[in-house]
C-alpha cells in the first residue's frame, strides 16, 4: 500500500489541519506530513501541487488525493475500522456524524472573530451576540453528548471519535480566548488537552516561527 502523506498548514493557526492530523495520530497511522506555511505569496501555488482547491489539509496516498478534513477522517475510519472512530451503535453513530457535520459547516462567527491561535491567550471582556450564540450552541452540544452518549469515557461519545477531533480546535479557541465554561465543558476540554497527540500538536505549534497578523483577534 502506498504511504500516507498529510499536507497541512501552520500548526498554530490551521484548525482544519489539526482535525485529520489528530485522527491519524490517534489510530497510530504511519504517515508523513508536509507543512506549508499559510498567508505567504507562494502558499497557494505550493498547496496546489497537492490539492485541487489550493487549501489544506489534503491526504495523499499514491494517486489518491482527499482534500477535505471530514472526508479525510471518514477515509481513515474506514481504513482503521478496528479503532472505532465512530460509535458502534447506529443511532449514536448518526448523532456523532450530525454533530461533526454541524461543526464542519457551521459556527462562522466563531471562526471569523476567534481565529485559532494555540500559542497565545487573550482576555476578552465580552463577545458579540453572534459569537456568543455560537459558543452557547457548542456548549449545549457538548453537554448533550456527554450526558446522553458519553457514559463510557470522558469524550463526547465515551471513547475518542471523529467528533472529538472536529471539536479539538474549538477547545483550543476556548482556552485562547478564556471563554467562560460550565464544569462539564471544562472537564471535556481538559480531556482533550490531556491527549498525548494534542500535547504534541501544541508543542510543535509553540515551536513554529511564523507570526500571522490576521490570526490575531
Amino acid at each position: 500500500m502506498s504511504p500516507l502523506i498529510l499536507i497541512i498548514g501552520n500548526k498554530n493557526y490551521s484548525s482544519w489541519s489539526m482535525r485529520p492530523w489528530l485522527v491519524l495520530k490517534q489510530v497510530e497511522a504511519d504517515f508523513s506530513e508536509i507543512r506549508i506555511p499559510l498567508n505567504l505569496p507562494e502558499t497557494r501555488n505550493q498547496i496546489l501541487r497537492y490539492s485541487p482547491t489550493g487549501r489544506v489539509p489534503v491526504l495523499q496516498q499514491g494517486t489518491l488525493k482527499i482534500w477535505d478534513s471530514l472526508a479525510i477522517c471518514e477515509y481513515v475510519a474506514e481504513q482503521f475500522s478496528e479503532s472505532l472512530l465512530w460509535p458502534q451503535d447506529s443511532e449514536t453513530r448518526a448523532i456523532a456524524r450530525a454533530v461533526s457535520a454541524e461543526m464542519h459547516s457551521g459556527f462562522q462567527q466563531l471562526r471569523q472573530h476567534l481565529p485559532m491561535n494555540c500559542r497565545d491567550q487573550f482576555s476578552k471582556p465580552s463577545f458579540s451576540l453572534e459569537v456568543q450564540n455560537d459558543i452557547d450552541r457548542i456548549l449545549a452540544l457538548w453537554q448533550t453528548c456527554r450526558r446522553q452518549y458519553g457514559t463510557g469515557g470522558n469524550f463526547l461519545f465515551g471513547h475518542f471519535t471523529i467528533a472529538d477531533a472536529m471539536f479539538a480546535p474549538v477547545a483550543s479557541r476556548f482556552v485562547t480566548y478564556n471563554v467562560p465554561l460550565d464544569p462539564l465543558s471544562q472537564a471535556y476540554i481538559e480531556t482533550i488537552w490531556a491527549l498525548p497527540t494534542m500535547k504534541q500538536w501544541l508543542a510543535e505549534a509553540e515551536a513554529e516561527a511564523e507570526h500571522i497578523e490576521t490570526f490575531q483577534p
